[in-house]
């Protein structure tokens, strides 16, 4: 039968007569504070080397292990919105702001699809593209809402060191996900939004498309040449 090692106990003699007791030890006056005295170090490290328990030992790797898996769980973050009927999401690293809706000045000579313009956010001209047109979603097909009021906004996306304002009908806010668990596209939705998606988030009752920032990026910076 094995027997468990018992670790002689301590004496912790900075709470009897130390800094914490009655500070009657006659090394005080040499080291000022327990910490600097000998016996205290020779105490820490006894205890750092005592024997650890099985149960102790489970209570640690069942924290840990938690920890780990709750951050492997939600590894993403993205602000999630709606164009129209579908609710999208972009990685929050790809978002630099929220500002109101604002009507852009059109362009002369420039007739791209989904280029309305340019608009003023915080004092800067920024290129306003029209995310619906580009993912071809009927921006007009808005579900009926109850409860809560609706505002749209526009959606500052940065990408390679341009800014896009994108007009959304509504803000959800911010979710985050798994990478792992995004689901494939549905079959029966539109092909001009299936190839722009990672995959599919769902939060609730709520079915989210998470957008391929790069593909988005690349696309709305080729509608400006």
């Amino acid at each position: 039968m094995n027997q468990q090692t018992t670790a002689p106990a301590i004496d912790d003699c900075w709470n009897r007569i130390g800094v914490s007791g009655d500070q009657t030890c006659a090394r005080l006056a040499q080291h000022i504070h327990c910490r600097n005295c000998d016996v205290y170090t020779a105490a820490a490290q006894r205890n750092l080397q005592r024997p650890i328990d099985a149960a102790y030992r489970r209570e640690w790797a069942g924290h840990f292990r938690e920890k780990a898996d709750q951050r492997a769980a939600l590894d993403q973050s993205a602000l999630v919105f709606r164009i129209g009927r579908e609710w999208l999401a972009l990685p929050t690293r790809a978002v630099g702001s929220i500002a109101p809706l604002a009507t852009g000045h059109r362009l002369p000579h420039r007739t791209a699809p989904g280029l309305l313009g340019v608009v003023s956010v915080g004092g800067k001209l920024t290129p306003l593209m029209s995310l619906g047109a580009m993912l071809g979603i009927d921006q007009h097909d808005t579900p009926a809402t109850s409860g809560r009021h609706v505002f749209a906004r526009l959606l500052v996306m940065q990408w390679e060191g341009r800014s896009f304002a994108l007009p959304v009908a509504d803000l959800h806010g911010i979710e985050r996900y798994a990478q792992g668990a995004l689901a494939a596209p549905a079959a029966t939705i539109n092909k001009g939004l299936d190839r722009f998606l990672t995959g599919v988030m769902a939060q609730g009752e709520m079915r989210i498309g998470v957008l391929d920032e790069a593909l988005i990026g690349h696309q709305l910076a080729r509608l400006l040449r």
